[in-house]
Parts: C-alpha cells; sequence; structure tokens
C-alpha cells in the first residue's frame, strides 16, 4: 500500500513539475535580474548594474543619454517596472518607459514618456498610443507625489479589450479597443520593452521654454523590479489568443469599480493636457474620445 501510494505521489508530483514548465515556456514571468531579459541598446557606458544585477542606474550627461531594450518580443500581457526619476531641477529631460513593434510604417507603440521640470514643479507623465503606424493620442497628468524621492511602480496592461497605464495600481489612461468603431488597437504586432534616458529640451519641458541646466549633471534614474510576464513572440501560436490567461480574464476586461473611481480622480485632478479636448488639433473629436471609461 505504502508503494502504490509512493508511486502515485511521484507521478503526480511529476505531473505537476511538467504542467508548470509548460506554462513557464508558454507565459514569461518575472526576470530574477536585469541581463536576464534586457540588453542595453545605446551607450552602455551610461548603464550600471547595482544589487547584483537586480536594479540599474541610468545616466545622461552631456555625451549621451542611454537605452535598454527587452531580448524578446511580447503579443499581450502586463510589464511593469519600479522606476525611480531624476531628482531636482530636471528640466529638458526625458526618462521613458514604454512597448515598441519596432516596424516602421505601421509601428504599434505604448508609451509612458516622464517629462523633467524646474526644482519643486510636478513631474509630468505622457502617455501615448499609436496602433498600425496612427499616433497622436496623448495624454499628460501630474503626478501627485515625488516620483524623484523613491520608487514607484509603473505598468502597462495589454489584452484584448484594453490598454491600461497605471501608476502604483492607480489608472492614468485606459485606451480600449473600438475597433468596431474603425479606430485601430495593437493586437497583431509583438513588441519589446525599451527605455531611454535622453535630452529633449526642445519640447518637453513647458514645450521647450524650459532648457536643460548641464550645470546640473551627470542625471540618474534608477530602475528596479523587472516585470514581465506575457507571451513571448516567436513562441507557441496559441498563447496570445489563449483565454485562460490571466491578463485576459473577466476582471482585467474592464475597471472594477475602485479603480474607476480612482481613474476619475486622476483625471478629475491631475490631467493637465488631452488630445481628445483639444480643438486646434482636432476639431472633429475621434471617435475613441467618445466612449469614457
Amino acid at each position: 500500500m505504502t508503494h502504490l501510494f509512493t508511486m502515485f505521489f511521484n507521478k503526480s508530483v511529476l505531473s505537476l513539475v511538467l504542467i508548470m514548465t509548460i506554462s513557464l515556456l508558454a507565459v514569461d514571468a518575472r526576470p530574477a535580474t536585469f541581463l536576464q531579459d534586457f540588453r542595453i541598446t545605446w551607450s552602455d557606458s551610461h548603464i550600471r548594474q547595482l544589487d547584483g544585477g537586480r536594479a540599474i542606474q541610468l545616466i545622461l550627461d552631456q555625451n549621451s543619454g542611454c537605452g535598454f531594450a527587452s531580448k524578446s518580443q511580447y503579443l499581450f500581457g502586463r510589464v511593469s517596472m519600479k522606476i525611480k526619476l531624476i531628482p531636482g531641477d530636471s528640466a529638458g529631460t526625458v526618462t521613458a518607459f514604454y512597448m515598441n513593434s519596432d516596424t516602421d510604417q505601421v509601428r504599434d507603440e505604448l508609451d509612458f514618456e516622464f517629462l523633467g521640470n524646474r526644482s519643486g514643479q510636478p513631474y509630468s507623465v505622457q502617455t501615448n498610443v499609436y496602433a498600425h503606424g496612427k499616433g497622436d493620442r496623448e495624454q499628460r497628468v501630474n503626478l501627485w507625489f515625488d516620483p524623484a524621492a523613491d520608487y514607484h511602480t509603473y505598468s502597462i496592461l495589454w489584452n484584448h479589450h484594453h490598454v491600461v497605464f497605471s501608476v502604483d495600481d492607480v489608472p492614468i489612461r485606459v485606451y480600449k479597443n473600438n475597433e468596431a468603431k474603425g479606430v485601430p488597437f495593437p493586437k497583431f504586432q509583438p513588441m519589446g520593452v525599451y527605455s531611454t534616458l535622453w535630452e529633449a529640451d526642445d519640447w518637453a519641458t513647458r514645450g521647450g521654454l524650459e532648457k536643460i541646466d548641464w550645470r546640473k549633471a551627470p542625471f540618474y534614474a534608477y530602475y528596479k523590479d523587472f516585470d514581465i510576464e506575457g507571451c513571448p513572440a516567436p513562441g507557441p501560436a496559441s498563447c496570445a489568443s489563449n483565454p485562460s490567461n490571466w491578463w485576459e480574464g473577466s476582471s482585467y476586461q474592464q475597471l472594477d469599480p475602485v479603480a474607476a473611481r480612482r481613474y476619475r480622480w486622476v483625471r478629475m485632478n491631475h490631467m493637465v493636457y488631452d488630445y481628445c479636448t483639444d480643438k486646434s488639433r482636432y476639431p472633429v473629436t475621434p471617435p475613441e474620445c467618445l466612449a469614457g471609461i
């Protein structure tokens, strides 16, 4: 009897291990260190690994900015990072965290761009969505905390129903799938995960009025807790359309009441620009803007 139980137990454990192994092959999740899942794309002398590779420092000076990207591309899922932005006078700098299909004419892209400011002024975060090559969907929110004082979590949830940009689990941007209204939605092209730190004082701070002060250089931004959970491409063809992926579940297809309340709070109190209400650029309101949340 004991022998039969041992055989049954061992088979059960083996089956569980096989299931977990297959799941890990289909869905990437939670890299342990920076270099496990990312590569440096621009100026490796300006990116330093910290804490055994579990965190990194990005450096901007008059010689160069820098950037990194995921080794793989993904089709649907969630990506997040904890970022501590440039302290003090950061005017003219942009720290970006985004997803990009790396295709020219029909680019898909989901952007976080953190726009530096003069000391004492709030940091703005600009989000943008490109779908099938169409962009120009900028929204800007002033962050309600000092993002340079500590790490905060910035995440992009991307499924068949919508894209949700969140800050510390507070949604600041929702881009719904409005294909039924003729609005393109990014769902065919896998995207890589990217980040850059660079000079953009021709537009980043007050439309380019505030220039970067190189006397304050070098500028530093910090990243840690890199988390990618999604369907890698190339990978199992069935992964991206699998309705059992957690990010496709019913609770992730729309904002729950608490998240919807937080979202309205952000838009009412902290939004400083919305392309949907910019009549100089869009005399006719874009159709996706009429959907609300």
